[in-house]
C-alpha cells in the first residue's frame, strides 16, 4: 500500500525531525516509525479480522495506530467515542471487529466492549527492543484503508469506505492546491474519527512530512497558545470553533500572524464570524467544502482568490456539475444539486449496496444531496441541504439564509433553524439561538431584527433561546436533536 510506505519512509528518512506534537509528548520521525511497527505486532497477535477498531483521543498515537493497521494490510475503523453507547456498539458489530486499539481512560468512559471484542490498551503496554519487521505485502491502491462511520441525519451510521487511492488522491489535491510543504505546521483539535481530522489534519501532514500539532480537547486558550508557540501556518476548523476563538477575550492578532491558511468547513460560515476575523485580527477565513464520501475535500478558497460566500472552485482532479430535478445541467448562478466525480470519491458504503447505488450514479457521479450554485468560472456557493429545505406557502426556503441573519445580531453566537408542520402554510420555520456569553437576547426583538433582512414568510414563527445548542463531535449543530421535544410536529424529512 503506497500510503503507508510513503508515511513510514517519510518518518524514517527524517528520524530526528519533529513529526507530531500532542498533549502528552513530542514525536520525532524515528519514534513514530518505531511505534507504528510495535503497535502492528500487538495488533497482529490480538486480532485475526481484516478490520481494526481505533478509539483514541486526538494524538500522535492515533496516527501511529493508523500506520500500524496499514502495515498489516488491514482496514482502520476509527470509532466515534462521542456516539451514544448503543450506537457505538452497533458500529463495532457492523464492522465485525474483534479488537479495538484504545487506552484505559477512554475505555473506562465507554464501558465494556461487546462480548468477544478485545481491548488493546496501549497505555498498559511497554514497547521494548528493536521494532519488529513484517513480510512485504502487495500494495494495492484499491485496498480499503479506512471505514469512517457517519452519524447521518437519521437511521443507523453508515460506513464510508475510502481506499488508498482515494486518500492519496485527496492528499495530493490539497497539497498542490494550497502548495503545502514540509515547512508547514498544522494545528488541530478536530477528532481523528472525523474525515477532516483524519485526512487533512493527520494523513496529509504525515505524507508530506510537515509538523502536526494535536490537542485532544478544543479550548480557545489552548488553541491560541499552540498557534503562537509553534508558529503555525495552517489551522482548519468548523465555524463554531472559529466563533469561540473570536469571542475569546485573550485572542490577539499576533496569535494568527504566522498563519497562511485559515480554512473553515463542515457547515456554513456565518457572515458575523467572517467579518469578526477581518475586523479584529485582520485575517480572512477561507471557506471550503467536502464530505466524508469525498475523502473529504473537494473545494477550497485559497487566500489569494478568496470570495465571500463561496467555497471556492473544485480542486484539480475534481469534476463538478449542478443539475435540476431531471438530472439536466443548470446554467451559471442557477440552483441545483451538486454532483461530484474524481479519484477521491469513496468506494461505497460498507455492506450497503443499495445506499451506494443511490449515492453513486451512472458515469461515477456522486450525488451530494447539497443544493448549490456556480458562476461561469466555477466558484461555487452551497445554498443548503436538499433534505433540510423548507417549503413555506409554496416557496422554497433554506435554513442557512435565516441562520445567517440571526447570527448578525450582536447577542447571538449560533443559530439553527428547522421546519415544523403548519396547517395553513404547509410548514414554518422554528429557530433556536445560542446567546453570546453574558447576553440575554429577547425572542421578540430577534423576530423584529429578522424582518429587516428577510421576506415575511421567511421570518421564524418562533425563536427559542437555549443556553447551548446541541452539537456533535466537531461542534456542528445537531438539528435532529432540536426537532425532538419541540412541542410541534417536525416535517417528515427533517434532519
Amino acid at each position: 500500500m503506497r500510503l503507508v510506505d510513503t508515511i513510514m519512509r517519510t518518518w524514517l528518512y527524517h528520524p530526528f525531525r519533529v513529526a507530531m506534537v500532542d498533549d502528552q509528548q513530542q514525536w520525532r520521525g524515528l519514534k513514530a516509525w518505531s511505534a507504528a511497527r510495535h503497535i502492528a505486532r500487538v495488533i497482529e497477535q490480538a486480532s485475526s479480522q481484516p478490520r481494526i477498531g481505533i478509539m483514541l483521543p486526538t494524538s500522535g498515537t492515533t496516527v501511529a495506530s493508523f500506520a500500524a493497521t496499514w502495515l498489516l494490510g488491514r482496514t482502520a475503523v476509527p470509532l466515534n467515542y462521542l456516539f451514544a453507547r448503543e450506537e457505538l456498539k452497533y458500529v463495532i458489530r457492523h464492522a465485525e471487529l474483534d479488537a479495538v486499539v484504545t487506552v484505559g481512560p477512554m475505555l473506562k468512559h465507554f464501558g465494556d466492549l461487546p462480548e468477544g471484542v478485545k481491548a488493546i490498551k496501549l497505555d498498559e503496554i511497554t514497547f521494548k527492543g528493536l521494532p519488529p519487521m513484517f513480510r512485504s505485502l502487495t500494495r494495492r491502491d484499491d485496498h480499503v484503508a479506512v471505514i469512517l462511520y457517519t452519524s447521518g441525519t437519521s437511521g443507523r451510521p453508515k460506513g464510508v469506505m475510502l481506499t488508498t487511492e482515494n486518500l492519496l488522491a485527496n492528499v495530493e489535491q490539497i497539497k498542490n492546491w494550497v502548495d503545502f510543504s514540509p515547512a508547514d505546521c498544522f494545528v488541530s483539535a478536530l477528532p481523528q474519527f472525523h474525515s477532516f481530522g483524519f485526512t487533512v489534519m493527520s494523513v496529509l501532514p504525515a505524507v508530506i512530512g510537515c509538523k502536526a500539532v494535536f490537542t485532544a480537547r478544543f479550548s480557545p486558550p489552548r488553541i491560541l497558545q499552540l498557534l503562537k508557540q509553534h508558529n503555525a501556518t495552517a489551522f482548519m476548523a468548523i465555524p463554531s470553533m472559529y466563533a469561540a476563538l473570536l469571542h475569546a477575550k485573550s485572542a490577539r492578532p499576533e496569535h494568527f500572524a504566522s498563519l497562511r491558511m485559515l480554512a473553515s468547513g463542515g457547515e456554513p460560515l456565518p457572515d458575523a464570524v467572517y467579518d469578526g476575523y477581518m475586523e479584529r485580527f485582520g485575517v480572512a477565513l477561507c471557506e471550503g467544502f467536502g464530505m466524508t464520501e469525498t475523502s473529504p475535500v473537494t473545494h477550497l478558497c485559497r487566500p489569494q482568490e478568496e470570495r465571500r460566500g463561496s467555497v471556492g472552485r473544485p480542486m484539480d482532479g475534481v469534476e463538478q456539475r449542478i443539475v435540476d430535478a431531471d438530472g439536466k445541467d443548470v446554467g451559471p448562478d442557477a440552483d441545483g444539486e451538486l454532483q461530484l466525480r474524481g479519484p477521491n470519491i469513496m468506494a461505497g458504503y460498507f455492506k450497503d449496496e443499495a445506499a451506494t447505488n443511490e449515492a453513486i450514479i451512472d458515469g461515477g457521479w456522486m450525488r451530494t444531496g447539497d443544493m448549490a450554485q456556480a458562476d461561469a468560472v466555477g466558484y461555487t456557493r452551497i445554498t443548503g441541504r436538499i433534505k433540510e429545505m423548507l417549503i413555506i406557502g409554496g416557496e422554497n426556503v433554506f435554513p442557512r439564509e435565516i441562520e445567517d441573519v440571526l447570527v448578525r445580531h450582536e447577542d447571538v453566537a449560533m443559530a439553527a433553524v428547522i421546519g415544523v408542520k403548519d396547517p395553513s402554510r404547509g410548514e414554518v420555520a422554528l429557530a433556536f439561538v445560542e446567546p453570546v456569553p453574558g447576553t440575554s437576547p429577547d425572542p421578540k426583538d430577534l423576530r423584529t431584527f429578522c424582518r429587516d433582512f428577510l421576506a415575511g414568510y421567511k421570518v421564524p414563527r418562533e425563536i427559542r433561546v437555549l443556553d447551548e445548542l446541541p452539537k456533535g463531535a466537531t461542534g456542528k449543530v445537531q438539528r435532529r436533536a432540536l426537532s425532538k421535544d419541540t412541542g410541534l410536529e417536525p416535517k417528515a424529512t427533517e434532519a
